[in-house]
C-alpha cells in the first residue's frame, strides 16, 4: 500500500472514531435528532468519498500487464494519467497506469476493469439524476442534488447525461420479453395509439412582433405518437353497464370487477406515426401466442392514425374509442339544448343506448332528421352535421354490442392517460421548449421509468456502454443481486 493510501486509511480510522465519539459523547447530549441526523449524513458523505478514493488508489497501485491492440501490437508503458470521477460522494481524482505504442491509441487498462464511463460522471450518479430528471425539470434535479449531496451539476450536464443514457432504450425494448405464465397474461392482445404535442425550440424570427395576430402562437408543437401494448382478460358487459359508467349512474350490485392490463408497455416517439406503429407492431408480435384469442386496436377518430393502424395491424379489430364517440353526442346536446338544460343528459342517454347496442345508423338517421328542423340555427345544424360526419366515417369501428359481448375493451383510457402522464406532465411544464434530440431522449427515459423498467434498463445500459467503450461486456450484477451480496 502506498504512503498516500496509508494516510487515507489512518484518516478514515480517525474519522470513524470521531463519529463514534460524536454520537455517544457530550456534544450530542443537547442536540435534536434532526441536527444529529443531518450532521451524520454530511460526515458520512465525506467518509464515503475517502473510502472510494482509497478503493481507486488500491486498484491503481499495481501496474497491469501490457495490453494488446486490436492488430496484436503490445502497448508500451508510458506513465500515470489522472482522471476525474464525479461520484455521489463528490469529485475525485486518481491516477491510472497509461500504455501506448506508435500508431496506436493509448489506454488505461484500469478504466475497463472498473467499467468507467466515457465522461467523468459516475453511472450511479447518472442513474439517480436521470431518474429524477425523468419526472421533473432539470433545474429542480440540479437543486435537489445540490441540497442533498452538495454537488453542483449544471443543467447542460444533466441534459447531456440524459441524451447519452437514453441511447440504449430502443435496443432494450427490442429484446424479447421474458416468458410469462399464459393464463396470467390475458387472452386479449391490445394496442392503442394517440398523439400529443411537444413544445419545440423555434429559430428566432427576423422580427419579433410586439403582439401576436389572431391564431398565432409563440410556441410550435411537434406531435409525439404515444403507443401502448398490453394483454388483458375478457370483461363481458352489457350496453347498460357501459352507459351507467359513462353517465355516472349507479351500477348493479353484482357488477364484476374490471381486470387490469398485464405487462403494459408505453412508448412515445417524435419520428411519426409510421415509425411509432412499426415499433408497436414488433412489440405486439412478441406478446402474441397460443393464449391470445382476440387482437384489438383502439384509437380516436383521427383518420390518419386509423389508416396507419389498419395498415400496420391488418389482423386486429379496429375500435373507435367510446369516449370520443360519446363526446360528439354531448357536444350536439349542448348546442341544441344548452349546457344547463335538464333534458341534455336524457337526450345523450337515449342516443348512447343506441350506439352501444350497435345501432349507430339509427342515430345517424335521427340526427339527419334533426338537421331538417327549421327551428335550429346554423350553428346548431353545424353541430349536428359534425356528429353525423364523425359517425358516418367511423361506423365500421362502432360495433360496440359485439365488442362488449366478446369482453373486449372499447376505451383508449390507457393511451389517453399516457399522453398526459408520459408527455404532457413532463414536456409541457411552464416555459419548457425542446430540441428534437433532447425531447426524444427524455421521452425514452421517462417511458422506462413509467413502465417500471428502470433498474433492468440501467443494468442493460451499463453493459452496452462497456461494450462500446472497451469491447466485451462485463458481468453486471442486478441491483437485487448486489444488495444480497452485500448482506451476505
Amino acid at each position: 500500500m502506498s504512503s498516500n493510501a496509508d494516510s487515507i486509511v489512518a484518516q478514515i480510522q480517525q474519522d470513524m472514531q470521531a463519529l463514534m465519539t460524536y454520537v455517544t459523547g457530550p456534544e450530542t447530549a443537547t442536540q435534536t435528532a434532526y441536527t444529529v441526523e443531518l450532521t451524520l449524513f454530511r460526515r458520512l458523505l465525506a467518509l464515503g468519498a475517502a473510502l472510494l478514493r482509497l478503493f481507486f488508489l488500491t486498484r491503481a497501485a499495481a501496474r497491469p500487464a501490457a495490453p494488446t491492440a486490436a492488430d496484436g501490437t503490445v502497448l508500451d508503458y508510458h506513465d500515470q494519467r489522472l482522471t476525474t470521477y464525479v461520484s455521489v460522494f463528490g469529485k475525485l481524482r486518481f491516477p491510472r497506469h497509461y500504455f501506448i505504442a506508435a500508431g496506436q491509441a493509448g489506454c488505461c487498462p484500469l478504466d475497463a476493469d472498473l467499467s468507467l464511463p466515457a465522461r467523468c460522471y459516475s453511472d450511479l450518479l447518472r442513474a439517480w439524476t436521470g431518474y429524477d430528471a425523468a419526472d421533473g425539470a432539470y433545474r429542480e434535479t440540479a437543486s435537489t442534488i445540490a441540497r442533498i449531496l452538495g454537488l453542483d451539476l449544471s443543467v447542460a450536464a444533466l441534459e447531456t447525461n440524459v441524451r447519452e443514457d437514453a441511447q440504449d432504450v430502443a435496443t432494450f425494448y427490442a429484446q424479447p420479453r421474458s416468458a410469462t405464465d399464459p393464463p396470467a397474461t390475458g387472452a386479449i392482445l391490445v394496442v392503442q395509439a394517440d398523439g400529443k404535442g411537444v413544445p419545440m425550440v423555434q429559430p428566432p424570427p427576423a422580427e419579433t412582433p410586439l403582439r401576436l395576430g389572431k391564431g398565432q402562437k409563440r410556441t410550435k408543437k411537434k406531435e409525439a405518437i404515444v403507443t401502448s401494448v398490453y394483454t388483458i382478460a375478457p370483461y363481458v358487459r352489457t350496453p347498460e353497464d357501459v352507459r351507467a359508467a359513462l353517465l355516472h349512474e349507479q351500477r348493479r350490485a353484482d357488477h364484476p370487477s374490471r381486470p387490469c392490463p398485464v405487462q403494459k408497455e408505453t412508448r412515445a416517439t417524435l419520428a411519426g406515426k409510421a415509425a411509432a406503429l412499426l415499433t408497436l407492431q414488433q412489440r405486439a408480435a412478441q406478446r402474441d401466442g397460443r393464449q391470445i384469442r382476440a387482437r384489438v386496436a383502439l384509437t380516436d377518430g383521427a383518420v390518419s392514425l386509423q389508416q396507419h393502424m389498419l395498415t400496420t395491424f391488418p389482423d386486429y379489430t379496429l375500435i373507435l374509442d367510446i369516449i370520443h364517440a360519446s363526446e360528439y353526442l354531448w357536444a350536439t346536446a349542448t348546442a341544441l339544448l344548452g349546457e344547463t338544460s335538464p333534458a341534455r343528459t336524457p337526450w345523450v342517454a337515449t342516443k348512447l343506448d343506441l350506439v352501444l347496442a350497435g345501432q349507430t345508423q339509427t342515430v345517424i338517421s335521427q340526427l339527419a332528421q334533426e338537421v331538417a328542423c327549421p327551428t335550429w340555427t346554423e350553428s346548431q345544424r353545424a353541430a349536428i352535421e359534425r356528429t353525423i360526419g364523425y359517425y358516418e366515417r367511423n361506423q365500421a369501428y362502432m360495433h360496440y354490442n359485439h365488442y362488449l359481448a366478446q369482453g373486449w375493451p372499447i376505451g383508449t383510457g390507457v393511451v389517453e392517460g399516457a399522453c398526459g402522464h408520459l408527455v404532457k406532465d413532463r414536456m409541457e411544464q411552464a416555459g419548457m421548449r425542446w430540441t428534437q434530440d433532447g425531447a426524444q431522449a427524455m421521452l425514452d427515459l421517462r417511458a422506462v421509468r413509467i413502465n417500471g423498467d428502470w433498474d433492468a434498463y440501467w443494468q442493460f445500459h451499463r453493459q452496452q456502454q462497456h461494450h462500446r467503450l472497451y469491447g466485451a461486456a462485463p458481468a453486471v450484477a442486478s441491483p437485487e443481486a448486489q444488495v444480497l451480496a452485500m448482506a451476505a
